[in-house]
């Protein structure tokens, strides 16, 4: 397996936020984990990504235990978060956001590419470089966001929460901008309280409630389950 989160418990000081939590991601795959706010869903990502430590459990990399290295050894190993809310440089230009992303690499060649892919896959980011980020509009810094993370030249690209607070217009282009990235190998672990988006995108899921995975499966059962369509798709 590419990813596997075996058994993970985290607790923020003595509240417990993640229990025994399994959850693993094939290569080349796109998995999306779903759930209310406050289930636990942002803390597995923070988990993975170095942000926070583990109670228990453990996380591999194509079998390789990294749970115990820290978060810029993870970001090398092709291990990268776009967190939720963005968290742009705002009296930044765009291609200064979109540069720091890559401020692990020493590929030069390699970092003028990631360059030239984000611009053609985000027009208007070009059309904006200059820019500071904090004058675009959301979804345009959300497009941001993204890009910054694909700079950083993932091979796992972890997005938490990125269709919060934008239009459903710009949620569909969210939605396409997912498949793009994944139809270029790279594997995606998608956090979302819209499940509809995440479960159009995904292969495979997990349902997560209150710190525990409840459901799970691919995502055409997801879909079907009585208590997912009830829950998180209103119907």
């Amino acid at each position: 397996m590419f990813v596997e989160l075996k058994n993970i418990t985290v607790h923020y000081h003595k509240s417990l936020a993640v229990d025994d939590v399994t959850i693993e991601v094939p290569e080349g795959g796109v998995v999306t984990i779903i759930g209310a706010n406050g289930a636990g869903k942002s803390t597995i990502l923070r988990a993975l990504a170095g942000l926070v430590s583990l109670t228990r459990g453990q996380i591999l990399f194509q079998g390789e235990r990294i749970d115990r290295l820290e978060t810029a050894d993870r970001v090398r190993r092709g291990i990268v978060l776009v967190p939720e809310g963005r968290q742009l440089f705002p009296y930044l230009p765009v291609i200064t956001n979109l540069r720091l992303g890559a401020t692990l690499r020493r590929d030069r060649a390699g970092i003028a590419e990631s360059l030239e892919y984000v611009f053609d896959l985000f027009p208007r980011l070009k059309e904006r470089a200059k820019q500071d980020a904090g004058t675009l509009s959301g979804g345009e810094q959300q497009m941001l966001a993204i890009a910054r993370g694909l700079m950083a030249n993932p091979r796992l690209l972890c997005l938490d929460e990125p269709s919060v607070g934008l239009a459903p217009i710009i949620v569909e282009l969210v939605g396409d901008v997912i498949r793009e990235i994944n139809r270029k190998g790279i594997s995606v672990l998608l956090v979302e309280q819209n499940a509809h988006l995440a479960l159009g995108v995904a292969q495979r899921g997990y349902v997560l409630e209150v710190g525990r995975v409840v459901f799970q499966g691919d995502a055409e059962a997801i879909r079907c389950s009585e208590m997912v369509r009830k829950a998180y798709l209103g119907g």
